[in-house]
């Protein structure tokens, strides 16, 4: 048995994923992160696997990532759980501004998109035992064209660290929303390169890409016609190339999450195909930027 942690498993292709690990994989023990609620329960009644464990935990919040990695942590020194094998970050939010702020005083996107990602792998980076995989999902939005993202949102804007976790009071449009998560997606790739070169051997990193994914919620703060577009009109798209349904999506990301090594650590995976991410997903002065910058956020040490 092995112990395998993901966020965002509560609904979308997130959901998809969690329920495929656990009716085909008997031998991982799967712990999700929730912020309340029954999603434990939930996904051991749909699947008929009772080896899933929620750990309450709001990705917005530093303190309550480290609380979350810390009983984590305990419940794998003490035998309660087997061996931590994998991180699957699939959690992800999209705002439609860059006004707001966590508790911490972070742009609420950069938190959860980049932030707490780094945070669960630094504290429980001791406790990864090989064989292992950690799995980002990043998006196709960071090449910032036409082709990969529709015209929907707009391209990254690279920024220091310290800038892109800040709060813009005067950024209240769609656009800086949906700018702030086409950069963060950038910052995926570039974390999961700095984690590549970082990590033991035989623990891999990977970004994961599912394409465009409509109905996931990931657009549930924006505006109704937005909302109604992607659960209505926009899932007209799955049946195209331009989309994919998250049933689909879902079964990509527990493949990569659990079955076969996809590749070398630090490739991109694309849906189901690794390929190469954008030409600026490559530039190592910015990973190590971002490395560094994430550590002077929340100094934290290992577990």
């Amino acid at each position: 048995m092995k112990t395998l942690l993901m966020t965002g498993a509560s609904r979308g292709l997130g959901r998809i994923a969690a329920e495929k690990i656990l009716r085909d994989r008997p031998d991982v023990h799967l712990v999700v992160t929730a912020r309340g609620g029954t999603l434990g329960g939930d996904l051991a009644e749909s699947t008929g696997n009772p080896n899933v464990t929620a750990l309450t935990c709001d990705l917005m919040s530093k303190n309550a990532v480290r609380a979350a990695a810390v009983d984590l942590a305990g419940r794998l020194d003490s035998g309660a759980l087997p061996p931590l094998h994998g991180f699957v970050g699939n959690a992800g939010l999209q705002l439609t501004s860059r006004a707001h702020a966590t508790e911490d005083g972070i742009e609420p996107t950069f938190a959860v998109n980049v932030l707490a990602n780094h945070l669960f792998v630094r504290l429980l980076w001791c406790r990864f035992t090989a064989p292992g995989r950690i799995v980002l999902v990043g998006s196709d939005t960071h090449f910032g064209d036409l082709r990969h993202n529709l015209g929907m949102v707009p391209a990254p804007r690279w920024e220091p660290v310290a800038e892109l976790a800040r709060p813009r009071p005067d950024a209240r449009t769609a656009t800086d929303g949906r700018r702030a998560y086409s950069t963060g997606k950038l910052a995926v790739l570039y974390l999961v390169h700095a984690l590549a070169r970082r990590l033991p051997d035989g623990i891999d990193a990977y970004t994961f890409n599912p394409g465009y994914v409509p109905g996931t919620g990931l657009v549930r703060d924006a505006g109704p016609a937005v909302r109604f577009l992607s659960r209505t009109l926009l899932r007209a798209l799955t049946a195209t190339p331009l989309a994919m349904s998250a049933a689909s999506a879902g079964a990509l990301l527990a493949e990569a999450a659990v079955g076969p090594r996809p590749g070398e650590s630090g490739v991109y995976i694309d849906r189901r195909t690794v390929t190469p991410s954008a030409p600026a997903s490559y530039d190592r002065d910015r990973e190590e930027e971002l490395w560094h910058g994430l550590c002077a956020l929340d100094p934290v040490e290992m577990l």
